[in-house]
Protein backbone atom coordinates (compact mmCIF):
# COMPACT_ATOMS: atom_id res chain seq x y z
CA UNK A 1 0.00 0.00 0.00
CA UNK A 2 3.05 2.25 0.40
CA UNK A 3 3.97 1.95 -3.06
CA UNK A 4 0.30 3.05 -4.28
CA UNK A 5 1.16 7.13 -3.66
CA UNK A 6 4.40 7.07 -5.43
CA UNK A 7 2.65 5.50 -8.52
CA UNK A 8 -0.44 7.11 -8.66
CA UNK A 9 1.81 10.72 -8.36
CA UNK A 10 4.41 9.20 -10.62
CA UNK A 11 1.44 8.24 -13.18
CA UNK A 12 -0.23 11.74 -12.70
CA UNK A 13 3.07 13.47 -13.96
CA UNK A 14 3.01 11.34 -16.92
CA UNK A 15 -0.50 12.22 -17.94
CA UNK A 16 0.69 15.88 -17.16
CA UNK A 17 3.47 15.55 -19.42
CA UNK A 18 1.61 14.21 -22.30
CA UNK A 19 0.86 15.87 -25.60
CA UNK A 20 -2.51 17.20 -25.56
CA UNK A 21 -5.21 17.28 -28.00
CA UNK A 22 -4.08 18.69 -31.87
CA UNK A 23 -7.45 20.10 -32.45
CA UNK A 24 -7.68 23.48 -30.97
CA UNK A 25 -11.10 23.58 -28.30
CA UNK A 26 -14.06 26.09 -29.74
CA UNK A 27 -14.36 28.85 -27.10
CA UNK A 28 -18.27 29.75 -26.53
CA UNK A 29 -19.38 33.16 -26.08
CA UNK A 30 -17.06 34.75 -29.26
CA UNK A 31 -18.52 37.17 -32.05
CA UNK A 32 -19.80 35.69 -34.91
CA UNK A 33 -18.47 36.40 -38.51
CA UNK A 34 -20.40 35.59 -41.73
CA UNK A 35 -19.30 33.55 -44.57
CA UNK A 36 -21.93 34.13 -46.93
CA UNK A 37 -23.81 36.91 -48.58
CA UNK A 38 -27.40 35.47 -50.04
CA UNK A 39 -29.27 32.74 -49.17
CA UNK A 40 -33.16 31.22 -50.25
CA UNK A 41 -34.42 28.53 -49.16
CA UNK A 42 -38.02 26.95 -47.00
CA UNK A 43 -39.07 26.81 -43.94
CA UNK A 44 -41.85 24.56 -42.05
CA UNK A 45 -44.38 26.11 -39.15
CA UNK A 46 -45.72 29.31 -38.66
CA UNK A 47 -45.51 30.51 -41.34
CA UNK A 48 -44.29 27.33 -43.86
CA UNK A 49 -42.76 28.73 -47.40
CA UNK A 50 -40.09 30.46 -48.82
CA UNK A 51 -37.34 32.30 -46.29
CA UNK A 52 -34.60 34.47 -47.59
CA UNK A 53 -31.35 36.35 -45.55
CA UNK A 54 -28.87 38.67 -46.84
CA UNK A 55 -25.76 39.27 -44.63
CA UNK A 56 -25.26 43.05 -44.84
CA UNK A 57 -22.22 43.16 -42.66
CA UNK A 58 -20.56 40.12 -40.67
CA UNK A 59 -22.80 40.10 -37.92
CA UNK A 60 -25.82 42.26 -39.09
CA UNK A 61 -28.32 41.01 -41.87
CA UNK A 62 -31.85 41.09 -43.51
CA UNK A 63 -34.09 37.86 -43.30
CA UNK A 64 -37.63 37.91 -45.14
CA UNK A 65 -40.25 35.42 -45.39
CA UNK A 66 -43.26 34.49 -47.71
CA UNK A 67 -45.62 31.90 -46.88
CA UNK A 68 -49.29 30.19 -45.52
CA UNK A 69 -50.16 30.67 -42.00
CA UNK A 70 -52.63 29.05 -40.52
CA UNK A 71 -53.75 30.11 -36.68
CA UNK A 72 -57.11 27.97 -34.97
CA UNK A 73 -60.27 29.96 -35.69
CA UNK A 74 -58.83 31.32 -38.76
CA UNK A 75 -58.21 29.86 -42.71
CA UNK A 76 -54.63 29.59 -44.23
CA UNK A 77 -53.46 32.42 -45.29
CA UNK A 78 -50.77 34.43 -46.80
CA UNK A 79 -48.02 35.64 -44.48
CA UNK A 80 -44.92 37.88 -45.18
CA UNK A 81 -42.22 39.21 -42.64
CA UNK A 82 -38.90 41.34 -43.34
CA UNK A 83 -36.50 41.67 -40.08
CA UNK A 84 -33.55 43.21 -39.38
CA UNK A 85 -31.03 40.29 -37.60
CA UNK A 86 -27.73 40.81 -34.62
CA UNK A 87 -25.49 38.13 -34.45
CA UNK A 88 -24.12 39.06 -31.16
CA UNK A 89 -22.12 35.48 -30.21
CA UNK A 90 -21.13 32.69 -31.40
CA UNK A 91 -22.77 29.33 -28.81
CA UNK A 92 -20.58 27.22 -30.52
CA UNK A 93 -17.46 27.07 -33.26
CA UNK A 94 -16.17 23.73 -35.07
CA UNK A 95 -13.92 23.47 -38.57
CA UNK A 96 -17.80 22.04 -39.61
CA UNK A 97 -20.27 24.57 -38.82
CA UNK A 98 -20.89 27.66 -35.89
CA UNK A 99 -24.31 28.13 -34.15
CA UNK A 100 -24.40 31.59 -33.72
CA UNK A 101 -27.55 32.92 -31.52
CA UNK A 102 -29.50 36.08 -33.04
CA UNK A 103 -32.05 38.41 -32.43
CA UNK A 104 -34.01 41.29 -34.51
CA UNK A 105 -36.88 43.36 -34.99
CA UNK A 106 -39.40 43.73 -38.01
CA UNK A 107 -42.91 43.46 -39.14
CA UNK A 108 -45.13 41.46 -40.38
CA UNK A 109 -48.69 41.47 -42.58
CA UNK A 110 -51.18 38.86 -42.95
CA UNK A 111 -53.74 38.15 -45.01
CA UNK A 112 -56.69 35.74 -44.39
CA UNK A 113 -60.42 34.93 -44.01
CA UNK A 114 -61.98 34.63 -40.58
CA UNK A 115 -65.03 32.41 -40.33
CA UNK A 116 -65.79 32.13 -36.20
CA UNK A 117 -68.93 33.83 -36.09
CA UNK A 118 -69.27 35.25 -40.02
CA UNK A 119 -67.07 34.74 -42.86
CA UNK A 120 -64.69 38.11 -43.74
CA UNK A 121 -61.17 38.71 -45.02
CA UNK A 122 -59.28 39.81 -42.69
CA UNK A 123 -55.71 41.67 -42.93
CA UNK A 124 -52.91 42.37 -40.12
CA UNK A 125 -50.01 44.14 -39.66
CA UNK A 126 -47.52 43.79 -36.74
CA UNK A 127 -44.37 43.50 -34.95
CA UNK A 128 -42.12 41.08 -35.19
CA UNK A 129 -39.18 40.27 -32.53
CA UNK A 130 -37.22 36.97 -33.97
CA UNK A 131 -34.97 34.86 -31.55
CA UNK A 132 -32.98 32.02 -33.19
CA UNK A 133 -29.87 29.66 -33.56
CA UNK A 134 -28.19 29.01 -37.18
CA UNK A 135 -26.12 25.79 -37.72
CA UNK A 136 -24.16 27.85 -40.33
CA UNK A 137 -21.93 25.25 -42.49
CA UNK A 138 -18.22 26.69 -42.93
CA UNK A 139 -17.53 24.39 -46.00
CA UNK A 140 -20.96 23.96 -47.65
CA UNK A 141 -23.22 26.83 -48.59
CA UNK A 142 -25.57 26.34 -46.26
CA UNK A 143 -27.43 26.81 -42.71
CA UNK A 144 -30.38 25.65 -40.60
CA UNK A 145 -32.23 27.44 -38.45
CA UNK A 146 -34.33 27.26 -36.00
CA UNK A 147 -36.32 30.81 -34.80
CA UNK A 148 -39.29 32.07 -32.17
CA UNK A 149 -40.87 34.92 -33.23
CA UNK A 150 -42.89 37.18 -30.69
CA UNK A 151 -45.63 39.00 -33.09
CA UNK A 152 -47.80 41.61 -31.97
CA UNK A 153 -50.89 42.95 -34.98
CA UNK A 154 -51.06 46.62 -34.15
CA UNK A 155 -53.51 47.09 -37.38
CA UNK A 156 -55.92 44.64 -37.69
CA UNK A 157 -59.56 44.68 -39.25
CA UNK A 158 -61.92 44.31 -36.45
CA UNK A 159 -60.33 46.69 -34.16
CA UNK A 160 -58.88 44.21 -31.79
CA UNK A 161 -55.04 44.13 -31.15
CA UNK A 162 -53.27 40.42 -31.01
CA UNK A 163 -49.84 39.10 -29.86
CA UNK A 164 -48.94 35.55 -31.68
CA UNK A 165 -45.72 33.63 -31.32
CA UNK A 166 -44.65 32.52 -34.58
CA UNK A 167 -41.31 29.29 -34.66
CA UNK A 168 -40.23 27.68 -37.86
CA UNK A 169 -37.59 25.23 -38.91
CA UNK A 170 -36.00 25.87 -42.48
CA UNK A 171 -32.96 25.14 -44.41
CA UNK A 172 -31.15 28.18 -47.22
CA UNK A 173 -29.07 27.66 -49.80
CA UNK A 174 -26.30 30.44 -50.40
CA UNK A 175 -25.52 31.65 -53.58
Amino acid sequence: MKFLAPIAVAFALVLASAPTEARPRPAAGRSFRANKTFGLGVMLGAPSGLSGKYYMTQDTALDFGLGVYHRFGHRDGLHAHADFLWHPVSLLGTPAFELPLYFGLGARIWDHDEYRNDYREETHVGVRAPLGIIFDFNRIPLDIFLELAMVIDIVVDDDHSYADLNGALGVRYYF
